[in-house]
Formats: structure tokens, C-alpha cells, sequence
């Protein structure tokens, strides 16, 4: 079932067509929240197409005329996108089920190298070994060596499909990452050293989850991975078919498109800690340096029209690099990357022999151009002065480590499910809820010092501090109050959210709060009806136990890192959505994220104006609604379908 639990959305008339009586909301405090009126969808219409400008260079990149520029255009896209009472973001009027994306592509010709399907029935075996799932967040295993049968767990752990799902007439699969309305629009790549009885050289290959299996796209030198990381690492890079997931959701598709990316990235961290190994982004390669690392410059050009169209548009089903990954040995200390040589050896890929024709995914589409003039904008160049930093492994802090139910990790990845309701009787115990949080912290235990940095599973795989926050509506949690709660997840930004917010607000710390988790009390009250109004009047968000808005520190992060920011601060929030489905599950309950919400409205009840901070995502935490109608069956063997 759809992970954003999109009820009008899934009506076959799109939400536009829908006009709600609520012009404002009410606080507890009864402070009224206005909301703006947005411009009503455009006619689509056929227009003349015009390419994309070339990707821009580092020295164009940095001009600051030019970066001005491509901010408007992002903020422009931001803006255009967001859900308000009175309208939403511009989408199809109806779901072209005919058209629906085949969500497993396929490179046709490819050699495909079958993996190990787990747990296995040998007992003796060491690959149905996995820690206990509180266990990484304080330590990781030794590495274990790559191999067939560590590849095959670490793939099966972490992108793979982990369920299918039939009723009636309807057959669908889960997977272990989630995905907006289950389209899974990322694609997996992995650049591995030669691997017995996988391949006996170097190779980039392609991960096909429905199959589990590794489709060889080309073969690479044998001196590639060596040159640049420690001994027993492998890259995993992440793609992305806007189109999967714009047939469903219009314009504001990016934005979906981006938190699956950081669900992904997540979710390979916590697969790699089962293995004991590390995982960090490499941020200084640019957008062509990713194209040819996976192979993905040889998809036909694609033109983008200056509106939206329709018709049979096969080159829109390109996949957009988005990033790469180091997958490599704990324990394998600090190490540096030569970004400009990485670089210059990647370029010579072009050179390479693929292997494999892209299988194509629908008859027709429909294009919405704003999404690609917005990927275009935030395409990062290479950056030779980043620096890959490899900091020490910080544990989380312990407050109630009684809350997890002794699941293992493996047991937590693949059995994590999104809720499609909550029951609204669920109630958690203070101790969890604030062990949950400890969780989503990013930089562990401090021992007094700030939270900052990235140092903890699995916000250490990014390189930059963190720019996300959550604004929280504390439903049913025993020994906590009713209300609006902040958790601060970069303790640099607490004056500035503090200026930023009502005056009003509290800003206290509740009741037995433990010193290193920066949660404060704004207001007390019962914020079930708001917060279920901000979620597009959608229940789930007030009958969970509590439920949540992800706050990022917004333009100014774009301002002084660059417009590629923008991208990364949903890649931040989907990671930190991650880790709250696997609390959820680990602590017995389940969860649900939420892409669907009135953003301004959300601004508006904490009082924010202007864009220096933006709501990206919303989660819910609660007991779940079991639908008895919906019968599970295996992941592997499953039905011989696609969707």
C-alpha cells in the first residue's frame, strides 16, 4: 500500500477539483491562521520543445549572478508546489491507470547474476547472522569481507522487496525502502571489486530488487577502486525516474522523488551496520560525474516543452543521477578523496562497453516541465576542495532501551510496513517517546556538547551539518502533556528558530526530558483537529500517538552552500523519516510519512514567515488499523506481475 497515505489523492478525480470551506485554522490559544489564496491549475496544452541548457560549469556555477538565478528558479518550483485550503499543487485531474509506470526497470540483454535470497535454511551458515537492532546505533559489528553472500543480505537487507500484497483483483509489492505511493522512483547502481561467481573483474551493475539479482552493465579497470578507497569498498549510486512518480502527483513529484532518495540512503546505512561496515556520500562529484559513473549519459536527450504535455514521450523515462555512495570497512580509519583525479577516472567510463537496454515503463506520458527546469537548477558541479571526512562512529544515547522489543535488525528492515490508519487509542509511554527521539538526533551522545554534526547512525552518511528540525503534535503520549513540541536537531539554529516562531511559544523542556535531547514545550493544548487539517484533513496525523512536521533551515542554506541544498534537505528528511518507521516498528507500532500537507498553513501555525525555514515532510507514530482484506505473500517467489 502507498506509503503517503493520500487519501483525495487516490480518488479519481485530482484534489484540485476540491474546494474546502476551511479558510483558517484555530489554535488552542485561539490564534487565527489565514491562509493565501493559490492560482488555479492551467489547461495543459501542446507546446514547441526546447532542450535543457547544458549542465553549467564549476566557473559558471559559481558566478554569483548566476547562482542568484538558478535560487529563484528553485524557490520558484518550491512555491509553485505547495498545497494550500483552497487549492493544490498543479496534477493529473485523474490517474491514467492504462499508463500506470512499470516500478521495475530492467536493462533488456544485461547479464543478470541471481543473489542469495535470506535468511537461508542452513542454521550454521553466518549469513543469517544480524545484530540486535539497538545494538548498531551504539556499535558496529566487525566488517565482514565482501562477497556473493554479504552483497546478497546487504541488497536484500535494504532495497529489496520485502512482501507482496493481493486483494481482489489487485496484486502490489513492498519494499524495504519505502516510497511515495509505492512508485519507487530511485534506481540502485552498485561499482563493486570482482566478486566470486558474480564477476571476475570490476564492474558497475544494476540492481533489479524483483528479481534480487545484478545486472552487469559494464565491466571497469581493476585499479579503479583501490586508487581512491580503503581495501573492501564498494560505491552504491541512486538514480531517479521523475516520471514514476509525476503520474501520480503532478509538479510537486520532485519533492517525492527526493525523499525516497534519503530512504534509500538510509536504509543501505542500516543494512551496511548489520555488516560492519560504514557509509558516507560523495558529495564532491558533480551531476556529469554521476551520469557516467552509472552509466546513465546514453538515455536519449530529452526535450523539455515550455508547458505541460501529453503523448507518447518515451525519453522522459531517463533517470536522473542523483548520488553516490562509499560503502566501506568499520574500522578503516580517516581517508581522504582526490576528487579532480576520482573525476578524470570516472570520465573514461564513457569509453566503457554497457551492456543493456532500459525497458520501457509506460505507452504514454504526460510531462510537467517544472520538475526538470528544477532539476536542471540544482544540478551540483564537481567540487575538487571537498573534502570526505570519515569521523568517529558516536553512539546514541540510552534512556529506555526496555521500549525495543528485541527484534533483530533484519527483523526490523524487512518487516517495517506504513500504516494506512491509525487506531487514535494507542498510547505510548513517556520513556519511548523520548528514546525514539534520541534516535533521530544527529550527533548522539554529547556529554553537554551541542547537536550539529552528523555523527550518529544514519545521519553520518552526509557530509553537512544538519538543517533539519521537527515541530511535533504530542497526542497520546502518558506523562506528557498535550501540545505543540519542537525538537531541535542543530542547536546553532535555536535563537533564530526562536526569534522566528510566536512569541508566546514556551520553549521549555518537559518533564523528565533527558539533558542531551533538545526537545522544548511550545504550547499546550489538544492540536489532533490541526494537525489532522494541515495533513490535507487526512485522520492518520491525529490518531497516531504523535505526529510531526520536518522543519529544515531553508533559503539561507541555499545561500551559502548552493541551490544543490535543495534536493539535500529532503534526502535529511527522509533519512530522519527512516529512522522513525524503524523506531516505530522496533518499538511494536507502526508509522506512516506523509508528503501531503498545506505547507503555508504549517508556517503559519508556528509563526514563520518568509523562507528561512520550510515545512518538507510530515510523519505519523502510532498504533495501526490491521485491513484483514489484504492477504501477505512471500517476497520471493512472488507473482509474476509488475505492479
Amino acid at each position: 500500500m502507498p506509503r503517503f497515505c493520500y487519501r483525495l489523492h487516490l480518488s479519481l478525480d485530482h484534489p484540485h477539483r476540491f474546494l474546502f470551506a476551511y479558510t483558517s485554522v484555530l489554535l488552542p490559544s485561539t490564534t487565527t491562521v489565514t491562509t493565501k489564496s493559490r492560482t488555479p491549475i492551467l489547461s495543459m496544452s501542446l507546446s514547441s520543445s526546447s532542450s535543457l541548457p547544458s549542465s553549467t560549469s564549476p566557473s559558471t556555477q559559481q558566478d554569483p549572478d548566476h547562482q542568484k538565478h538558478l535560487l529563484t528558479e528553485v524557490l520558484k518550483y518550491h512555491d509553485q508546489t505547495k498545497h494550500s485550503f483552497t487549492n493544490y499543487a498543479r496534477g493529473p485531474r485523474g490517474l491514467d491507470w492504462a499508463n500506470q509506470p512499470n516500478p521495475f526497470r530492467r536493462y533488456i540483454s544485461a547479464p543478470l547474476i541471481p543473489l542469495q535470497h535470506l535468511p537461508i535454511d542452513d542454521p550454521n551458515s553466518s549469513t543469517i547472522d544480524t545484530p540486535p537492532y539497538s545494538s548498531v546505533f551504539n556499535s558496529l559489528p566487525s566488517p565482514k569481507p565482501i562477497s556473493k553472500c554479504t552483497i546478497s543480505q546487504f541488497l536484500y537487507d535494504s532495497l529489496a522487496l520485502s512482501a507482496w500484497k493481493t486483494t481482489g483483483f489487485s496484486t502490489w509489492s513492498l519494499r524495504v525502502n519505502p516510497s511515495s505511493g509505492n512508485l519507487h522512483p530511485t534506481e540502485a547502481y552498485v561499482i563493486s571489486p570482482p566478486i566470486e561467481t558474480v564477476s571476475n573483474s570490476p564492474f558497475v551493475a544494476h540492481y533489479a530488487p524483483k528479481e534480487h539479482s545484478l545486472e552487469i552493465r559494464t565491466q571497469i579497470p581493476s585499479g579503479f577502486l583501490p586508487k581512491y578507497f580503503p581495501k573492501g569498498s564498494f560505491l552504491v549510486g541512486f538514480s531517479s525516474i521523475f516520471w514514476r512518480e509525476a503520474w501520480k502527483y503532478g509538479e510537486r513529484a520532485f519533492r517525492y522523488c527526493n525523499h525516497d532518495v534519503g530512504h534509500a540512503i538510509a536504509a543501505v546505512s542500516m543494512a551496511a551496520a548489520g555488516l560492519g561496515w560504514e557509509v558516507k556520500l560523495l558529495d564532491g562529484l558533480g551531476y556529469v560525474d554521476l551520469e557516467k559513473l552509472m552509466g546513465l549519459e546514453f538515455f536519449p536527450e530529452f526535450k523539455v516543452p515550455a508547458r505541460p504535455v501529453g503523448g507518447k514521450l518515451p525519453e522522459i523515462e531517463f533517470e536522473h543521477p542523483d548520488c553516490a555512495l562509499v560503502v566501506f570497512p568499520n574500522g578503516s580509519g580517516g581517508f581522504d578523496v582526490n576528487y579532480e583525479e576520482l573525476s578524470l577516472a570516472i570520465s573514461e567510463f564513457s569509453k566503457l562497453e554497457w551492456k543493456g537496454k532500459p525497458n520501457l515503463l509506460s505507452k504514454e506520458h504526460l510531462c510537467w516541465d517544472i520538475i526538470y527546469r528544477t532539476a536542471e537548477a540544482v544540478k551540483k558541479p564537481l567540487e575538487v576542495e571537498n573534502k570526505l571526512m570519515v569521523d568517529p562512529f558516536q553512539s546514541s544515547s540510552l534512556f529506555s532501551e526496555g521500549s525495543y522489543k528485541g527484534f533483530t535488525l533484519r527483523e526490523v528492515v524487512r518487516k517495517r510496513r506504513s500504516a494506512v490508519d491509525m487506531d487514535g487509542l494507542t498510547v505510548m509511554e513517556r520513556g519511548t517517546f523520548y528514546q525514539i527521539l534520541l534516535h533521530c538526533v544527529p550527533s548522539g551522545h554529547r556529554n553537554g556538547e551541542k547537536h550539529k554534526k552528523q555523527l550518529a547512525l544514519p545521519f553520518r552518511a552526509l557530509p553537512w551539518d544538519s538543517e533539519v528540525h521537527a515541530v511535533m503534535f504530542v497526542n497520546r503520549v502518558a506523562g506528557l502533556p498535550k501540545g505543540l513540541y519542537f525538537l531541535v536537531r542543530n542547536e546553532d539554529h535555536f535563537d533564530d528558530l526562536k526569534k522566528a516562531t510566536r512569541s508566546n511559544f514556551k520553549w521549555e523542556k518537559p518533564e523528565g526530558c533527558p539533558d542531551d535531547l533538545p526537545l522544548y514545550e511550545l504550547a499546550r493544548g489538544d492540536y489532533r483537529e490541526i494537525a489532522k487539517r494541515l495533513s490535507c484533513h487526512q485522520d492518520i496525523a491525529g490518531d497516531g500517538c504523535f505526529s510531526l512536521g520536518m522543519v529544515a533551515h531553508f533559503e539561507p542554506t541555499m545561500r551559502e552552500k548552493g541551490v544543490w541544498m535543495y534536493p539535500r534537505l529532503f534526502w535529511e528528511t527522509g533519512i530522519l523519516g527512516q529512522v522513525l518507521y524503524l523506531e516505530a516498528h522496533a518499538v511494536g507500532i507502526s508509522a506512516t510519512g506523509i508528503g501531503c500537507f498545506f505547507d503555508d498553513p504549517v508556517h503559519e501555525v508556528l509563526g514563520l514567515k518568509g523562507a528561512n525555514f520550510q515545512s518538507l515532510y510530515h510523519f505519523t507514530v502510532g498504533g495501526p488499523v490491521l485491513d484483514k482484506r489484504i492477504m501477505s505473500l512471500p517476497a520471493y517467489p512472488g507473482p509474476g506481475v509488475d505492479a
